[in-house]
């Protein structure tokens, strides 16, 4: 009878699975592949780029004519009714679309291949515009997103305005002359005193070291790095060669000097943050040779140096909201940024896309906050955001760092003297933190329990404001009218200090964000209009700026911490003759407040914020999108990844920023077009009290188009080295040269010389920091001359190979070593020592460059 029993449950279980299987769709979505193209850039002449995605069926089955959904991220717009005529493309909410087939659209039987047609608002500029992540939805189940098989970007030859061919690559790449390596420098960034002398000294396992107790800790990390490049434990002799750690008072607080003799290496600083730049200098005197394989001993040169920074703040912002990096590539990232003497990583945590470290007070914020995945409400975890797709598997959508994790970073980043600067974004940009506090809220009420539910509630539930931000989300602003906002930021605040404590890591500042509000928000929350009748200082929603960052800057003064955040903290609105502009804020001049300036876009108007605010009496650093921002694309082409609406950002616009006078040599615009230097008329310049207000300058990565590590290291190194000269070295006799055509001479032959630091010396040792950089490799230049094909590199060094038979080259094809006959097609690449290659250079045989 038992066995009767079981075998009716097991029937049971049998038929209840085949009648859920019943239900379900019979096609698989993995059998899909989906490709995305541009059909005509240009289409009818509007400015508007017709594109289609063609749906292939690689199954045994068909796709229905209808039943279901693609969802896809886009940070483009588009019109809503495909060309095609077969379906429909409606924004969701922020960079999520979706499309649904219509009465138009036919079943795509296996084998066969289905297409829609449809307009972007604006034209196709790199492959990064593509549509990102699509998933596929059905009907019956709204709720669950099935990845597909395969999403490709075809290629595609634009003919845009200011395209940059490789053509006009070798004529940049003209100015560059090749330097023997011996001649070259070996310090970089610059030092402030720099001479080298004849003779060497020799590391062996033999040194012996000694050191002021001051330096303790810098000893040991000298000791550790000369191991590993030894292969060996140090045994020191009495009678070897020695190094010196040496204490002298009377430096600056990261000032160091170093002197190389053959008997002996010294370095003197007054204190550890000094000691430590000069093991930095030390180490770039190396070859790349103990990096790639432990040598039994190592020579240096002899030299004399005596350097300090620039700036005190020497930054990198790195967002890890948008697509998250693992804790392993940051550390890689940090430990670059101290080799080239930057001393602050800005860690953006949040934004509306993501929360990414654990909070132990607010659990729901990592819980909720840190997951991306189809959903359309965001009560468990946040939707698909750029390319992410339909579940938690994408480690770039999904991911956060524990607790053990961030003290992990703090520590090794303090070894390495890089402060590690939180940014909590607030009020705009703060869909993850609101919708985990709602989240928690509803699992609360559920409970009975309604003012737990309400402690720390981030947004009025009866608000009907309606709005929209930059980056399209309707529901991303914290509602600063509310107490529960200030419960909140009061346990984040406190969580971040008892964190840093534990780390026994510095935290002199917190930055809280405060760009990108977008009008309309507050207007119709009940806890705004009772805030406006109880306060007669507000008197519209833009007073509530003053009234929520005067109430955080008292949260973070009662504990001695200082107030950051990006310009719009620092600016009041107000109007001349009748137009909104922004001056800056007198009310919180005098609060000691630091804020990162990024817009100065050429033509937009704003060219001249940063320094208005440095004049106004406020810190200011400079994070100016024309110069210092690693997501930008390097320049205009379609192969080469990032975003554009700032500028094109190559090597060259980090080297050749100006400070003090960013004007100067600003020559195109953020299309890439020659520029108008009309539009600087009437712009204040930078007053001699408004340089005491540039603190320092910042590189920043935000992370829409970058997915993976590799992608990270593509858009910021070498870049890094640019942005840590011009932060670190003095203004070089360029900038101040009023002649512009000498300025010009001067400034080609500087370059030189740092293109060929670059490629034979830096990136050779960044082939084996830390198991090595995936640094971008750029494309030859190419140039039909007399029938041959001519080729060059912008970094001297770098290997050219190339092809005559339409392949792609690789690491074993042909070496360039001179002009090449322009029969059939004929492909170049450059090669790094590791055998990496970059982005492909072709000659057609229409004798026309191609990209």
């Amino acid at each position: 009878m038992r066995r009767f029993i079981v075998l009716l449950l097991v029937a049971a279980v049998n038929v209840k699975a085949f009648a859920a299987n019943a239900d379900e769709p019979k096609f698989n979505p993995k059998n899909l592949v989906i490709t995305w193209e541009v059909v005509d850039n240009n289409y009818q002449n509007k400015g508007e780029a017709l594109t289609a995605i063609t749906i292939t069926n690689k199954g045994k089955t068909s796709l229905p004519a209808s039943g279901w959904k693609f969802y896809f991220n886009s940070s483009r717009n588009f019109v809503a009714n495909a060309v095609s005529g077969n379906a429909r493309i409606e924004p969701i909410n922020g960079d999520l679309y979706s499309i649904t087939p219509n009465a138009e659209f036919k079943a795509i039987k296996p084998g066969k291949s289905g297409r829609i047609d449809y307009i972007c608002e604006s034209p196709v500029v790199n492959f990064t515009d593509a549509i990102e992540g699509p998933y596929l939805v059905w009907d019956s189940e709204p709720n669950k997103g099935y990845a597909i098989g395969d999403f490709v970007v075809k290629p595609f030859n634009p003919t845009y305005l200011g395209l940059i061919t490789p053509e006009i690559i070798y004529n940049q790449n003209k100015i560059i002359q090749d330097i023997p390596a011996a001649s070259l420098q070996k310090i970089i960034p610059t030092p402030a005193s720099y001479k080298e002398n004849s003779g060497s000294f020799t590391i062996t396992n033999s040194i012996a070291i000694e050191s002021d107790p001051l330096f303790e800790g810098e000893k040991r990390y000298f000791i550790t790095g000369i191991e590993k490049l030894l292969g060996s434990k140090l045994k020191p002799s009495a009678s070897g060669k020695k190094v010196i750690f040496k204490k002298d008072a009377s430096l600056g607080a990261e000032a160091y000097q170093l002197s190389i003799t053959p008997d002996a290496i010294t370095i003197t600083a007054a204190t550890p943050a000094g000691l430590f730049y000069g093991i930095q200098s030390f180490k770039t005197t190396l070859s790349a040779e103990p990096w790639a394989k432990p040598q039994s001993s190592i020579t240096v040169p002899c030299l004399e140096v005596a350097d300090e920074p620039r700036f005190p703040y020497r930054a990198v912002m790195l967002d890890v909201a948008r697509n998250f990096q693992t804790k392993e590539q940051v550390l890689k990232l940090i430990n670059l940024m101290a080799v080239y003497k930057l001393n602050v990583l800005h860690f953006h945590l949040t934004n509306d896309e993501g929360w990414r470290i654990e909070l132990p007070s607010l659990p729901e914020l990592t819980a909720v906050g840190s997951k991306r995945g189809h959903t359309l409400d965001s009560k468990n975890y946040l939707p698909a955001s750029h390319g992410s797709g339909p579940d938690f598997s994408n480690t770039a959508g999904t991911g956060y760092y524990t607790k053990a994790d961030y003290i992990e970073i703090l520590k090794y980043a303090n070894e390495r003297h890089v402060m590690v600067l939180p940014e909590i974004e607030s009020p705009g940009h703060a869909r993850a933190s609101i919708k985990a506090m709602d989240n928690r809220y509803t699992r609360l009420m559920a409970a009975g329990d309604k003012a737990g539910a309400e402690r720390y509630l981030l947004r009025d539930v009866n608000d009907k404001s309606e709005y929209r931000s930059v980056q399209y989300w309707n529901d991303n602003v914290i509602d600063v009218a509310m107490p529960s906002t200030y419960n909140y930021f009061e346990t984040v605040i406190n969580d971040l200090v008892n964190i840093y404590k534990e780390a026994s890591a510095p935290l002199p500042a917190i930055h809280f964000g405060g760009d990108e509000v977008p009008p309309h928000v507050w207007e119709k929350s009940p806890s705004y209009l009772a805030l406006k009748d109880k306060n007669p200082e507000i008197k519209n929603t833009g007073d509530l700026w003053y009234y929520f960052y005067g109430k955080l800057n008292a949260m973070l003064k009662k504990r001695n911490i200082t107030m950051s955040g990006w310009e719009e903290m620092a600016l009041r609105k107000t109007t001349v003759d009748g137009q909104n502009t922004y001056v800056p804020n007198p009310q919180f001049v005098n609060e000691g407040m630091q804020v990162d300036v990024w817009n100065n876009v050429l033509g937009d108007g704003q060219e001249d914020l940063a320094y208005k605010l440095a004049n106004g009496g406020y810190k200011v650093v400079l994070t100016c999108v024309t110069n210092l921002y690693f997501d930008m694309a390097n320049y205009k082409s379609f192969d080469e990844p990032g975003y554009y609406w700032g500028a094109f950002l190559g090597i060259d616009k980090f080297y050749s920023f100006i400070p003090f006078d960013y004007f100067k040599n600003a020559d195109v615009d953020k299309n890439g077009q020659p520029i108008n230097r009309n539009i600087f008329t009437g712009k204040q310049r930078l007053t001699d009290y408004g340089k005491q207000n540039i603190i320092g300058l910042q590189g920043a990565l935000w992370t829409e188009t970058v997915k993976t590590a590799d992608r990270m290291d593509y858009m910021v190194f070498p870049k890094l080295i640019g942005l840590a000269e011009r932060a670190w070295a003095k203004d070089p006799a360029w900038t101040m040269e009023k002649d512009t055509t000498k300025a010009r001479a001067m400034y080609n032959a500087e370059w030189s010389k740092f293109m060929n630091i670059l490629g034979k010396r830096e990136l050779p040792r960044l082939n084996y920091y830390q198991g090595g950089y995936s640094f971008r490799i750029p494309k030859p230049g190419v140039v039909l001359q007399d029938g041959k094909y001519l080729s060059n590199i912008q970094y001297p060094g770098l290997t050219i190979r190339y092809t005559t038979d339409g392949t792609e080259p690789t690491a074993s094809s042909k070496v360039y070593d001179g002009p090449v006959d322009a029969t059939g097609t004929v492909k170049f690449r450059a090669f790094d020592t590791k055998g990496r290659g970059g982005n492909v250079a072709e000659g057609s045989e229409n004798n026309k460059p191609g990209i």
